[in-house]
């Protein structure tokens, strides 16, 4: 389940008011009254609660997992998903979607509530829950005392449609005396600043007098907080963008570590670059399909209606493969081999194995840098052809994202321009993606257009000949936008 609430502070003397005229056809239940009790089980360091996550079992309910948020705005949106199991101990299942914080840590228990739920449901006439305002007294508990209380109310966004009643609940537990928005967890009330320190993955703050070595430890972190974030929705497989994001920082890692490599002990590089490109691969056998079955499926507008059936066939069939592939890339994540990388990328955000030259300031170092990173691509471009080769269009991709990935980690130091030669490198980097994924279509076509599906595999693979031919003409156009005077001129 999708958890969307709001929290809002009270005061001890609040008193839920009444929201029964809050909107036209919603209805509001009697105020329901219960006592809940609860446990939360992190590791001694408290990584999940660092982290946004936390797992608990209340009693009469079962086991609760909430998984980092994943949105901005007032309202926290967050992965809630709920275990059976024995009550001694977390359930195995709820575990492993978290290994990637816990790692080989122990899960304890850290915190004892006792909570006095005043909830207030809002319903549609036919008896839909739109969204429920909950008022919850909270006793902390400590063997057998109370330690610290708290009050907070929520009001949790039940269905879709249920958005246009958040702004009047709001307004109207606001003029009852609430606070503003406070998306601290209970669990983060009850254990108080150790469980809002920052994760153990937390990028240093840059400024232009920064070192070579500062910011090649800001550029990992970056990256390992992003691949970690996303790692628990790998696992889960319900939303592809997990798959990418996570894909993408494990490319912008590997690509960092290569340019940075004079700032680098060789072995100590080599070596992680070696298991983020298992790690990569795994990552792309999955994202290729999902990317292609998206491509097939919006296709649909330009196939006559009777070629439905079997394009929906071809997409199911991407589909299957993609889940295939996302079951042997979380049997690797389950892996010691993961698990020790996790662990040596979460220890290089802290420490990299920086060499001798790191030591010197980042504006004179880095631009140097990232100038070898882009002479390649120039020298790639010029050595084509006039009609060059799928791969060597691919490879130029490659050299394109090297310079993206570059003037993104000077930007801090460089400023504007070096965004400025990120993007334009994004943009070349983006038409010659859409190139290669219509190349890798054709091909899975070919394979798979045999029988009945030949007709529509064969418009298929013209369609795409038409967009491969497209990204062609209008590659060398975007190039020469990044290949401007000003834009690289911050590079030495």
């Amino acid at each position: 389940m999708l958890e969307r609430e709001v929290k809002l502070g009270v005061p001890p003397a609040f008193s839920l008011p009444d929201l029964e005229d809050i909107a036209a056809a919603v209805e509001t239940s009697p105020v329901d009254e219960r006592r809940l009790e609860t446990v939360y089980y992190d590791t001694p360091d408290l990584r999940l609660a660092r982290w946004g996550a936390n797992l608990r079992i209340r009693q009469g309910e079962g086991w609760t997992l909430k998984l980092p948020s994943t949105s901005e705005g007032p309202a926290l949106t967050r992965r809630e998903l709920e275990f059976q199991g024995d009550a001694s101990r977390p359930p195995d299942a709820a575990v492993a979607l978290v290994i990637a914080y816990l790692r080989r840590a122990s899960l304890v228990p850290v915190a004892s509530l006792s909570t006095l739920r005043r909830r207030v449901q809002l319903k549609n006439r036919d008896g839909t829950v739109l969204a429920e305002v909950v008022d919850d007294d909270v006793s902390v508990i400590q063997g057998l005392r109370v330690q610290n209380r708290f009050r907070e109310v929520e009001v949790e966004l039940k269905d879709q449609s249920a958005d246009r009643l958040l702004d009047p609940i709001l307004a109207r537990l606001r003029g009852a005396g609430a606070a503003d928005e406070d998306p601290t967890s209970k669990l983060v009330r009850a254990l108080g600043a150790r469980a809002t320190a920052v994760p153990e993955v937390d990028p240093v703050a840059l400024t232009p007098s920064s070192t070579a070595g500062e910011v090649v430890r800001h550029a990992i972190a970056v990256s390992v907080a992003s691949l970690m974030r996303h790692d628990p929705g790998v696992r889960l497989g319900d939303d592809p963008e997990d798959v990418h994001r996570a894909r993408v920082a494990t490319r912008r890692l590997r690509s960092q570590l290569r340019t940075f490599r004079t700032l680098l002990d060789t072995e100590w590089a080599n070596a992680l670059r070696d298991d983020l490109r298992w790690l990569g691969s795994g990552l792309g056998n999955v994202r290729d399909r999902q990317v292609m079955a998206q491509r097939i499926r919006s296709r649909s507008n330009a196939l006559a209606d009777d070629d439905a059936l079997t394009l929906a066939d071809l997409s199911t069939e991407l589909q299957a493969e993609s889940e295939e592939a996302r079951g042997r890339l979380v049997l690797d994540m389950r892996s010691d081999r993961y698990t020790d990388l996790v662990e040596r990328l979460v220890e290089a955000s802290r420490a990299p194995a920086l060499t001798a030259d790191a030591q010197q300031r980042a504006e004179l170092v880095l631009p140097r840098l990232a100038r070898r990173d882009w002479k390649q691509l120039r020298k790639g471009v010029a050595a084509l052809a006039d009609q060059p080769a799928d791969p060597e269009l691919h490879r130029i991709r490659i050299l394109a994202k090297r310079v993206r990935y570059a003037a993104e980690a000077a930007e801090p130091i460089t400023g504007k321009i070096a965004a400025r030669t990120a993007g334009a490198a994004a943009a070349l980097q983006d038409v010659l993606g859409d190139h290669q994924d219509s190349v890798t279509a054709q091909e899975w076509l070919r394979e798979v257009g045999r029988g009945p599906r030949a007709f529509v595999a064969g418009e298929l693979t013209a369609l795409e000949r038409e967009t491969a031919a497209h990204d062609r003409a209008a590659w060398h156009t975007v190039w020469k936008k990044l290949d401007r005077k000003r834009l690289r001129r911050w590079m030495i």
